[in-house]
């Protein structure tokens, strides 16, 4: 079972990373509108409508990628103090009272609105020459169902840490620098730290 759960977590960060490259191609898209438009006299009136694309898509298809590192930000202040089987008792119910009939009816409204959008050959209406949308619009049956996938996944780990009192493990990827145990892994005390700022003090006050 943690096979599947760990199978499922790459599938979510490849994902996630792979989609994470349209950051990229919007930083340039912009500078490069910027550039012609302010250097070349030369705008482009469908570049609205694809910095909306990038960003849209960027957006949904990063949600799967942030469950999956368990990095959606909680509104209750009072969760990390719980214990995990409490933790699990909460989630699981959000899980299924919330984010499944949530999650499902995007992804089943989405694949019918998609369709629709490559039916119709629709293009954008804000410009003159807008872009297509139908691409665009495929991305929300498809961050929805992979979505839908990490969600059962979380649901599967609420209910082995229910049993097990423990969260089962999950695929480890770029994390934010935690001080304190790069302090201790590196034996630097805050003494320490506080010698060698009034160390640089006094070679700066002696220049």
């Amino acid at each position: 079972m943690q096979k599947i759960l760990l199978f499922v977590d790459k599938v979510s960060t490849w994902v996630g990373q792979a989609f994470s490259f349209c950051i990229v191609l919007l930083t340039l898209h912009v500078a490069w509108e910027v550039f012609s438009r302010y250097a070349l006299d030369s705008p482009r009136a469908w570049a609205f409508d694809v910095m909306i694309m990038f960003y849209g898509t960027l957006f949904m298809m990063a949600g799967a990628y942030t469950l999956s590192k368990n990095g959606h930000v909680r509104g209750d202040v009072l969760y990390g103090f719980f214990q995990p089987r409490t933790q699990a008792t909460i989630d699981l119910t959000l899980y299924i009272v919330a984010f499944i009939p949530g999650v499902f009816a995007l992804t089943y409204a989405g694949y019918f609105y998609a369709e629709d959008s490559w039916r119709i050959n629709e293009h954008s209406t804000i410009t003159y020459e807008g872009p297509p949308i139908y691409p665009f619009k495929t991305v929300i049956p498809l961050a929805g169902a992979i979505l839908l996938a990490q969600g059962i996944v979380e649901i599967v780990r609420c209910v082995i840490c229910l049993k097990q009192g423990a969260w089962p493990s999950r695929i480890q990827d770029v994390e934010e620098v935690d001080v304190e145990k790069l302090k201790e892994e590196l034996h630097v005390k805050d003494e320490d730290i506080q010698k060698l700022d009034q160390y640089v003090v006094r070679q700066e006050a002696h220049k």
